[in-house]
């Protein structure tokens, strides 16, 4: 961290440009515009780019925030000697300048430059991505950045204008804070993070906000003061939800018996889980809005594993798991029809980051169909609790006879003291005498949802259909909730995240192609899958991928942690250790592979 900076002579020593192209990697097609070749005379800058320049990949770079990529000259020496290379071109680091000076150390976000006519402000570091890889031919490029605290730099254009390589480079301004580049990349990427930093990253007005969204959650997953003798983990660099810190995770199955099974509606069973010796379930018991993952040997070979929300809060000895018979599912059939009280099953966990959060704030809990269980779970711990917070419980349901649940949450709702239920009916909008007050007909539309009242300092936690969620979750959004309130839990597969990939038909997972494996067995829980491990895969990611399993990925080197991915059991071990592992019960299939036996909730 520097302070104190005197201003240091700089100049633009090449403008880069490149537009974007479709280039082979791996059997597939990435669009990209990684390849970026100088260029003479002068060039104009404007508010999204440099004239002649563009980006493949907008959602990751690119925009008002990244409009030009600066890397240092300095740094290029250094890659020489350190990857043994004599090839390195500027423009080969995906930049659009390349500079003489401004090193990573001592520019500070917020900082702005004059080049030429133009002016610029330093919005945030490179980020992390696999392109860069690919364009030098080094995987791990990435990583290595990070690593070595040269991640080049990205900036805002203040004020448009001609550049062209020769032009000095005078700091007008010092950012506020002085946090330099290198200082603010190791903040989000590397472990022992200070959480003075983070405080001080989130009063720089000019970093970017994807950043400082970044830097949000993790400010709001960060523990208390370690206390001496202890060790805590470290959050993953970019949570979707802060995960609770009050126990870790638990890996492996064990048995437990079906002490009963209970009808909830003509699709939907409830099945009471306890120890197979009576004792109380070890710890821990799970809290709301966690899942089980289930291993059931339907006699057809391999084990099957799916995972289950937690339909209430756990007793002292006693698990609950409610399960829709899908007309076509293996495993929800099985245990409809086959499984009885006193048979043993594996269980995992409980699992999962979708968990109801203390505070004194109103909380909504909505949901469609099966999705009511991981928020009635959330609804009976408030019953329990007596909990004062206001609570709006909506839920949609084809009609009475498949409304799951009807007469409990509404009984848990009247323990409470200011609670709003709102259910919803989707088949027809006729007259039913027989309907409460609290039942509409139809589906939560924007004006009926507008018409609840729900209050923009609201937690809500959703579950159900994706279209179900992205709709109400929208409408939240365009209500006044903040993005980090508004927390969701998919069942089945997540949508992928794969930067630079062209869309492509949906494929249903399978086997991989090939001859089997002999290594360990791996399951890909969500999407059923079990096959065993083979080495001509470099890793977990490289195997999901041949299964055509969706995955999400970005850097592909264990840095950014997009990939993390719950490990429900078994041992995993890095072909490249990450810089920054992931929390005790998760790991990156990118750089990870099997020790043992493992399941995955992918």
């Amino acid at each position: 961290m520097t302070t104190g900076r005197s201003p240091a002579r700089a100049t633009l020593l090449s403008v880069n440009v490149g537009t974007p192209k479709d280039v082979p990697w791996h059997g597939r097609t990435v669009h990209t515009a990684a390849w970026k070749t100088p260029v003479a005379g002068p060039r104009m800058v404007r508010r999204l780019n440099v004239e002649g320049d563009g980006q493949g990949d907008l959602a990751g770079h690119g925009g008002e925030m990244r409009a030009v990529l600066v890397y240092q000259s300095q740094s290029y020496a250094y890659w020489r000697d350190r990857l043994g290379r004599d090839d390195l071109t500027f423009g080969i680091f995906g930049e659009n300048f390349t500079v003489d000076g401004l090193p990573d150390d001592e520019v500070c976000i917020g900082d702005r430059y004059r080049i030429g006519d133009a002016e610029f402000e330093v919005s945030q570091p490179r980020v992390t991505c696999y392109r860069v890889g690919m364009r030098l031919g080094e995987p791990a490029m990435a990583a290595l950045l990070v690593a070595h605290h040269r991640p080049g730099f990205y900036l805002r254009v203040i004020t448009e204008g001609s550049v062209q390589a020769g032009d000095d480079i005078v700091l007008t301004r010092r950012g506020p804070e002085e946090l330099s580049v290198a200082d603010t990349d190791a903040l989000l990427y590397l472990p022992d993070r200070d959480p003075a930093l983070l405080r001080r990253a989130l009063r720089i007005p000019a970093l970017s906000p994807g950043w400082q969204q970044s830097f949000r959650e993790l400010a709001a997953a960060a523990p208390p003061a370690p206390q001496p003798g202890r060790q805590d983990g470290r959050p993953g660099t970019r949570p979707s939800a802060p995960p609770s810190r009050e126990e870790p995770a638990r890996t492996g199955f064990r048995p437990m018996r079906v002490a009963r099974i209970t009808p909830e509606t003509a699709t939907v069973s409830s099945i009471h889980l306890t120890a197979t010796d009576g004792s109380p379930v070890p710890v821990p018991q799970g809290r709301p809005g966690q899942y089980l993952s289930l291993r059931v040997s339907t006699g057809d070979g391999v084990p099957a594993v799916r995972s289950y929300s937690l339909s209430a809060t756990p007793t002292a000895d006693t698990y609950r798991i409610s399960v829709k018979h899908e007309p076509h599912g293996h495993v929800s059939g099985y245990l409809h029809a086959t499984l009885h009280p006193g048979d043993l099953v594996d269980i995992a966990g409980p699992h999962g980051t979708f968990v109801l959060r203390g505070g004194s704030g109103p909380v909504v809990l909505a949901s469609a169909g099966i999705g009511v269980t991981p928020v009635l779970a959330m609804l009976h711990r408030l019953a329990a609790d007596r909990d004062p917070r206001p609570v709006w419980w909506i839920h949609t349901a084809h009609d009475r006879a498949h409304h799951a649940f009807a007469d409990e949450s509404h009984a848990l709702l009247a323990r409470l003291p200011d609670t709003h239920e709102h259910i919803y009916y989707t088949a027809g909008t006729g007259p039913q005498p027989d309907r409460s007050p609290h039942v509409t007909g139809g589906r939560p539309t924007a004006r009926t949802l507008a018409a609840l009242g729900i209050p923009t300092d609201a937690d809500a936690y959703l579950c159900g259909p994706t279209a179900f969620m992205d709709t109400l979750g929208d409408c939240l959004r365009d209500q006044g909730l903040s993005p980090e309130r508004i927390h969701t839990e998919q069942f089945g597969a997540l949508p992928a995240v794969t930067p630079g990939i062209g869309p492509s038909a949906a494929v249903r997972p399978h086997q991989p192609p090939g001859p089997p494996g002999t290594g360990p067995n791996v399951t890909f829980a969500r999407s059923g899958i079990t096959t065993a491990w083979s080495p001509a895969y470099p890793s977990l990611l490289d195997l999901a991928e041949a299964c055509d399993i969706p995955t999400r990925w970005s850097c592909r080197t264990g840095v950014c942690h997009t990939c993390v991915t719950p490990l429900v059991s078994g041992d995993i071990t890095y072909v490249t250790e990450p810089l920054d592992l992931p929390e005790p019960g998760t790991t990156l299939v990118c750089c990870g592979r099997p020790a043992t036996e493992v399941v995955l909730d992918l």
